[in-house]
């Protein structure tokens, strides 16, 4: 299958595109970043999903949306508006099979920097909108919420021992996901799934039960 993915020059984007491409697929991705990866089945485009140009990227069935910033005062236009752009753009062409969106448990708890919650939760909610759009052509839509994943954008708390013990205490099964485990949930999502829609998978160690976010 043809897969778009936003965001694949590092952490959960760059490990879906790997999961993608070891099972055979092509793969388009989408970063403002260079290419991190070497494979003939990989085609990198260097894009701002919320004001560059997006590539035709003709015959995709599955689109997975990971692209985003946090905290750096673009977060809805990157996040949400930009999210919003590409999906437009891809997600209601014919052959189109499953939509996917990398969103956050924070979407639920409400427990980050404002703008990141609500780029978020602006996700999720879209999720549901483009999944009622899509399902008369049988196109699955669903969104995945990671609690904290070992990712360059969390080295700051992960680096940082007396903030990382406090995450910790506050995360009932005492660890973090890796970004290889969120690729498998994105590709059985988008691959094994045929049934499910509309709904936000949360996969955060128990940590939305015990919501307080230490940055």
């Amino acid at each position: 299958m043809k897969v778009i993915v936003t965001g694949t020059s590092r952490g959960i984007g760059r490990a879906i595109a790997m999961k993608f491409l070891s099972l055979g697929h092509d793969v388009t991705g989408l970063d403002i970043a260079p290419s991190t990866i070497d494979d003939g089945r990989y085609t990198h485009v260097i894009s701002d999903i919320s004001e560059g140009e997006l590539p035709e990227a003709d015959g995709a069935e599955i689109l997975i949306n990971n692209a985003g910033v946090q905290d750096s005062g673009r977060d809805i236009d990157v996040n949400l508006k930009g999210t919003i752009r590409v999906t437009e753009k891809y997600a209601f062409r014919k052959g189109m099979k499953s939509v996917l969106f990398i969103a956050s448990a924070s979407a639920s708890t409400g427990s980050e920097f404002p703008e990141y919650v609500a780029s978020k939760g602006g996700v999720v909610a879209y999720m549901k909108n483009v999944a009622l759009r899509s399902a008369p052509d049988g196109v699955t839509v669903n969104s995945l919420s990671p609690g904290g994943v070992f990712t360059p954008l969390n080295a700051r708390v992960i680096d940082d021992k007396e903030k990382w013990s406090r995450i910790m205490s506050l995360t009932p099964l005492g660890k973090w996901a890796g970004a290889d485990e969120i690729a498998e949930w994105a590709y059985f999502l988008t691959v094994v799934n045929k049934s499910m829609t509309a709904q936000d998978l949360i996969i955060d160690n128990g940590e939305a039960a015990r919501a307080e976010f230490v940055w």
